[in-house]
């Protein structure tokens, strides 16, 4: 009967991991958490868990419901009991009296808030597996909880990238490990751990297995930012610049993508280069920006390389130099950016800032063309046009010229204007792909249509 009695009062509340295990709610291995019978705050995942718990340490800390009631208010008016209820951000820490902040504060599951450094103090101390207040168990750390959230989430991720599933359409599976796995986040991200408040900034921010929601992925981010996570700085400043989740703003902008690059984020350093280039949220500065753009080209940051590079070429700011827009421009083309093999191939082609090379311009052309650069398509045609550094073939350049005409370069068209004004009845069909009836032969020797491949 006894038996009967707690199964109807269990419960499954969001966001609580069993007490023994930290089988988040609501997972594979905890669908359902029923609670301490006594106490009423902490969750089990089953029978074997309780016994467990009970004999290491709840014994000796389950507070009994009645023992817990508010105290009454005394003759003087303050309720003694006030100093005891769970804190909010705006309120005082119940164990350094210092205010709390979104920065500074730590949930505990029980409800309880205080300072994320007041609790790692206290955990140093040896009091680590209970809340300093109503003493009710803790998980073993934040960290340990974070690691497998994300162990849970990589899996489902891992479907959706092989295209095995979607994140509107899951497996009753994955969806059981997706919302285990934004529980855990967010059972450490409310104790203050930065990595998961930046999971669950990008979480909400992308509509991963969760509502979009650019407040809530703001909210989260600032959260992290305020720790000093370069990554969630860097999204709270594009969140600012863009007006997502908050008030547009170029000024706080640029105030959050400069914490994000002091800290050594490429994206940070970039936007921030950005930033200065254009005059956007600060005083237009080319040194500024190219200061920022090194930062992150010296990295290996393909755009920032590409915009280092323009710099130099249009001399921004008094700083030409053909030499280092050349430097820059291989750097990002050897990355595979097509518009930066583009460039440098023309550099080749123009000997600026490099020692002039036909071969080179055509290597680094085909390599853009390949890649669908309409510009490069062109040039490479025009080379196998004229035979430059390139066997000619008027087949190989009309192949190319059509590529870059259908693109809409203008160039590439007029090309091969002329080519089908000058060429054959049968060069123009290849051209304009008009149907070849006048290839039908009955006899089964070669066609002029192979006869001019061959040729």
């Amino acid at each position: 009967m006894a038996e009967k009695t707690t199964k109807k009062k269990a419960s499954d509340p969001d966001g609580k991991v069993c007490g023994n295990c930290l089988a988040p709610g609501g997972s594979a291995n905890a669908p359902k958490l029923s609670a301490c019978s006594r106490c009423g705050l902490v969750v089990y995942c089953s029978r074997d868990c309780q016994r467990a718990h009970w004999k290491t340490n709840h014994k000796q800390y389950c507070i009994a419901k009645a023992d817990r009631a508010p105290q009454q208010q005394h003759s003087s008016g303050v309720d003694k009991s006030s100093t005891t209820a769970p804190g909010n951000v705006g309120d005082k820490c119940t164990i350094c009296l210092d205010q709390l902040t979104d920065a500074s504060a730590t949930t505990l599951p029980c409800a309880h808030v205080f300072h994320g450094t007041c609790v790692a103090e206290l955990r140093k101390l040896g009091v680590t597996q209970v809340c300093p207040l109503c003493r009710v168990p803790l998980p073993l750390g934040t960290d340990k909880v974070f690691e497998d959230a994300s162990f849970r989430y990589m899996v489902v991720y891992h479907l959706v990238q092989q295209g095995r599933a979607s994140w509107s359409r899951l497996p009753a599976w994955a969806k059981h490990e997706l919302d285990a796995a934004i529980t855990g986040w967010k059972t450490a991200a409310d104790s203050g751990n930065v990595l998961a408040q930046h999971s669950l900034g990008v979480m909400f921010g992308n509509g991963r297995g969760v509502a979009q929601s650019r407040v809530k992925a703001a909210h989260w981010f600032k959260r992290a930012a305020d720790q000093g996570n370069a990554n969630a700085q860097y999204s709270l400043g594009l969140a600012y610049q863009r007006g997502y989740g908050v008030t547009q703003s170029n000024l706080e902008a640029v105030r959050w993508y400069r914490k994000g690059a002091e800290l050594g984020d490429i994206q940070a350093q970039g936007n921030l280069g950005a930033m200065y280039k254009f005059g956007f949220g600060v005083k237009q500065s080319a040194k500024d920006a190219a200061h920022w753009f090194k930062k992150a080209a010296d990295q290996g940051d393909v755009q920032a390389q590409y915009n280092l590079a323009t710099v130099y070429e249009d001399g921004y700011g008094g700083s030409q130099s053909d030499v280092e827009a050349a430097r820059w421009f291989k750097k990002a083309a050897e990355q595979g950016d097509a518009e930066c093999q583009y460039k440098i191939g023309a550099y080749y082609q123009e000997g600026r800032g490099v020692t002039q090379s036909d071969k080179e311009t055509i290597h680094w052309f085909k390599k853009a063309a390949d890649q669908g650069f309409a510009e490069a398509q062109f040039g490479v045609g025009v080379a196998y046009k004229c035979g430059f550094e390139v066997p000619q073939s008027t087949l190989e350049a009309v192949r190319w010229l059509k590529k870059a005409a259908n693109q809409g370069h203008a160039r590439a068209k007029h090309q091969l204007d002329i080519l089908s004004y000058f060429s054959s009845s049968l060069a123009s069909r290849l051209i304009f792909d008009i149907p070849p009836l006048v290839f039908k032969h009955k006899k089964k020797s070669k066609t002029p249509f192979q006869l001019a491949v061959r040729n």
